[in-house]
Formats: structure tokens, C-alpha cells, sequence
């Protein structure tokens, strides 16, 4: 995970980095994401910046976080039904180990998957031009 963006000059800074234009409510909702350690729906982040006295609506929350995704500045986790959920991440390809009891999630960056996913992609006419993995169970604290 990127380190928390504690100023709002680097949030404004991974912003501009990844082509996104800078807003006030996109530094705050940048800067939110990066306080979590795991992941959050923007339901969450609204929440907390709401609690923090930041004024911003909730549609801004959203549109903020799909422009980060579409950017690929911000990985989208899918573990809460019907909700995504989304993690500021490294800039490596990596895959995701996520609880289901805690919503713990940890990057697993080492990938020997592209041999079997060209070849799999090529037995169905895909050529594969990307791949991600989001390995869902229960961690060693969660099973106790």
C-alpha cells in the first residue's frame, strides 16, 4: 500500500500523478483513503469524512473514487455483497488476501499466473492483456 498521504499537497500530488484533476473533495477523499490500512466502500469514507467535518456529499464520494479507479490510481476489492470496496495499492502488479471476518487485506505481489492465463485466455480465442486474483477466506485472527 502507498504510505498515508498525511498533506493535502500529496494528495494533490498522486492526483495530478495519475492525470486526475485536483478538487478540495478529491484531496479529502484521497487523503481518507489512505488513513485505511485495509479497504472502504465510499459509504465508509463519506462517513468518516462526515465525522471529520468535511463537507461533501455522498454522489461526490462515489464520482471521486470510480475517476480513481478508472485511472487505475485505486484497486477495487469485491468481498462486501453488492458494495466495491477500494484500497490505495503499490503500483506493481500484485494480487489480494482478503477476510471475510475482518476485512483484512494483504498484497501478495510475487505472480507466476501469466503463463496459465495466456494460455487459458488463448484456449477460449482471449488474447489477455491483464489478470487479477482476490483470494476471500478467513485470517489466523479470524479463526480463532
Amino acid at each position: 500500500m502507498l504510505g498515508e498521504m498525511t498533506s493535502a499537497e500529496q494528495a494533490a500530488a498522486f492526483l495530478t500523478k495519475n492525470g486526475i484533476r485536483e478538487t478540495p473533495q478529491r484531496v479529502f477523499v484521497v487523503q481518507e483513503l489512505a488513513r485505511e490500512e485495509n479497504d472502504a466502500t465510499a459509504a465508509q469514507i463519506y462517513d468518516r469524512l462526515r465525522r471529520r467535518g468535511t463537507n461533501i456529499g455522498l454522489a461526490t464520494v462515489y464520482r471521486t473514487l470510480s475517476v480513481l479507479h478508472e485511472r487505475g490510481a485505486v484497486d477495487t476489492l469485491t468481498h462486501h455483497a453488492g458494495e466495491l470496496c477500494y484500497r490505495l495499492c503499490a503500483e506493481v502488479h500484485h494480487h489480494h488476501l482478503v477476510c471475510t471476518g475482518c476485512h483484512r487485506v494483504v498484497e501478495l505481489r510475487d505472480c507466476d499466473l501469466e503463463p496459465w492465463v495466456k494460455r487459458s485466455a488463448g484456449k477460449h480465442g482471449f488474447t489477455a492483456t491483464d489478470h487479477q486474483v482476490e483470494i476471500v477466506g478467513l485470517c489466523a485472527d479470524c479463526r480463532r
